[in-house]
């Protein structure tokens, strides 16, 4: 982990990764429906293809990040998805880490609110 002055700061998530932690933010998904949340979500910047989604999710479960919800799915062959304590505070850490680099590009005047960013 990178330091910063006294506390050790979290390494910026993937892109990928931040997506699916905010869209299971919001509730508990299958990998399905993640795939087309996150596709919906970022505007079609963030393509999910089956396999890559896969992989991501095992990586994000290996962290602790995510785990397998308890409750059913809709249907009895999905599997639903849950953020964790520790996804939910990794995503609440780069949602603070994106709040200063936009903070910083204000600063440098390369970033205005309202005209899309740099």
């Amino acid at each position: 982990m990178p330091e910063t002055g006294s506390r050790p700061r979290p390494l910026a998530l993937k892109p990928g990764d931040f997506h699916v932690l905010l869209v299971l933010s919001e509730g508990n998904l299958h990998a399905y429906g993640l795939m087309k949340r996150v596709e919906e979500q970022s505007q079609g910047r963030v393509r999910l293809e089956v396999g890559s989604l896969y992989r991501l999710i095992d990586r994000l479960r290996s962290q602790g990040l995510i785990e397998r919800a308890e409750e059913p799915a809709d249907d009895v062959r999905r599997r639903d998805y849950r953020i964790t304590e520790v996804g939910r505070a990794a995503l609440e850490a780069e949602v603070e880490r994106l709040r200063e680099v936009a903070a910083l590009l204000r600063e440098k005047g390369l970033f205005e609110p309202g005209r899309g960013g740099p």
